[in-house]
């Protein structure tokens, strides 16, 4: 969210060029629909009850059957729309292997309901896979401990009561995951119709998100890690309130940048597929570099974590993405704590008040 949050899509043209990216294939399939955004890769769109309209997912060939990465969200039009494109773009042959690039519902959410169907494995990082189960699992009560990480932010009770009312509603967005899994690890190389992709891992979005880099060509399945138009959600939450992500995002990009080559093709998990990869990794780092300063700012005075929503993003949070502000505000001071810039003070209600330390004051 840190270069705008959540946005709907531009019209897309022919090789439209925007901050050093291009985006070649110029249409965007319909659900149900499927284009060939690489050799043996076909593109898919699932649609999303949201702001963010869509996820993209994608199937590879693989013999007689696909490959799929990434899922959906488990909803009927969800549903729907992978029927007609199970009987349509995919000819009716069977998919081999699943693989979810990262846990979250909008990519795994109908992983299990295809799993089962065809009988075919579920590739995964472990950290995203026993998270995943952890979270379906986690239906309530909402416990203490996340109302306090809310109200050290800045949240009122009002807030806190309607985020304990709809607590649990990661499993509502997720079939039953399989009982077991196979785990993909960074290095990792999958033969997929007769082309090796190598697994890449990336952090701070998600636990231990993967990527797939088939080399011979420089295509990359990049999920959330990599996205052309919005910078990935990048969060703290309740379940480890002391947390680095923005950290390891930004380490994440360093080591994105460092194994790419420049020509690289973008397969993202939302947008649309695009080259220009280089260019995208320094605007999203550079992003997060001026919010940070623009942060700093703010703390001059003592804030709490909400009262950095100004300085961090580009418009009003409404209630729909106040949790998610939450936590990237909260990401960003962390990360500044972590470096000696800010520090925190709790209050006797338990809200936490940062401030530049004193040797960022004077500078």
């Amino acid at each position: 969210m840190a270069d705008g949050g959540v946005i709907l899509d531009d019209p897309v043209e022919p090789m439209a060029t925007a901050r050093g990216l291009s985006y070649p294939l110029g249409t965007i399939p319909e659900p149900g629909e499927a284009i060939e955004a690489a050799p043996g890769v076909l593109w898919l769109r699932m649609p999303l009850p949201m702001a963010l309209n869509h996820v993209n997912v994608y199937a590879i060939a693989d013999g007689d059957g696909w490959v799929v990465v990434d899922t959906g969200l488990r909803t009927p039009d969800t549903v729907t729309a992978w029927e007609a494109v199970l009987a349509g773009p995919l000819g009716g042959r069977p998919v081999t292997r699943v693989i979810c690039t990262h846990m979250h519902p909008d990519h795994i959410g109908l992983a299990g309901w295809l799993c089962e169907r065809f009988d075919a494995p579920l590739l995964m990082t472990r950290l995203e896979y026993v998270t995943a189960r952890m979270l379906i699992g986690d239906t309530g009560p909402a416990p203490d401990s996340g109302a306090r990480f809310f109200r050290a932010a800045g949240w009122d009770e009002a807030r806190i009561e309607k985020w304990r009312a709809s607590y649990g509603l990661f499993a509502k967005g997720v079939a039953p995951l399989p009982p077991g899994y196979r785990r993909l690890s960074e290095g990792d190389v999958l033969t997929i119709g007769g082309d090796d992709w190598t697994i890449l891992i990336g952090d701070g979005h998600s636990p231990e998100h993967a990527c797939l880099w088939r080399r011979s060509d420089n295509v990359l399945i990049s999920g959330d890690q990599l996205l052309p138009k919005i910078s990935s959600n990048v969060s703290v939450w309740p379940t480890e309130p002391l947390a680095d992500p923005l950290g390891d995002w930004m380490s994440s990009l360093d080591k994105l940048e460092q194994t790419l080559p420049a020509d690289t093709f973008c397969l993202p998990g939302h947008g649309e597929p695009f080259t220009g990869v280089l260019p995208r990794i320094e605007a999203l780092r550079r992003g997060h570099e001026v919010a940070l300063k623009r942060l700093e700012r703010t703390l001059r005075s003592p804030s709490r974590a909400v009262d950095g929503f100004s300085a961090l993003f580009a418009r009003p949070v409404g209630d729909g993405l106040y949790g998610m502000a939450t936590g990237e505000a909260i990401a960003h001071l962390h990360y500044l704590e972590r470096r000696g810039r800010a520090e925190r003070q709790p209050d006797a209600d338990g809200v936490d008040w940062w401030t530049l330390t004193s040797k960022e004051s004077e500078a």
